[in-house]
């Protein structure tokens, strides 16, 4: 699933990366504890948190994920935004709950693993 897909499904703001529309993402990750995010690290993943400190772009960077959408609305301050930029990471805020966000991708096909 591509960032502009992401984007259109959760009616979300881009807040970094928006050069990058067919950034691509095969796998899922929702959680708000970045030791739960280090222990399913997975190619290709996007990362849906409300968490929004520059731990989680850090966490990110660590495990190569390209894509973070924070939930509830919520927009990381500039230090982490900054960070973002730095590391090459798309960063979209939705107003969805990480409930509903992750129910959204899912019922478009984008999956916790790789389904054959």
């Amino acid at each position: 699933m591509k960032l502009k897909e992401i984007q259109a499904l959760l009616d979300a703001r881009g807040l970094t990366g928006e050069e990058n529309p067919e950034l691509e993402v095969i796998s899922a990750c929702a959680s708000d504890m970045m030791s739960d995010v280090l222990a399913f690290p997975k190619e290709h993943m996007v990362l849906l948190t409300g968490l929004v400190n520059p731990q989680v772009m850090r966490t990110a960077d660590m495990l190569d994920i390209r894509m973070v959408v924070f939930v509830r609305g919520k927009i990381p301050g500039e230090e982490t935004l900054e960070m973002a930029k730095e590391c090459g990471i798309s960063v979209l805020s939705t107003t969805h709950t990480l409930y509903i966000a992750s129910g959204i991708l899912f019922t478009h096909g984008l999956f916790t693993e790789n389904q054959e």
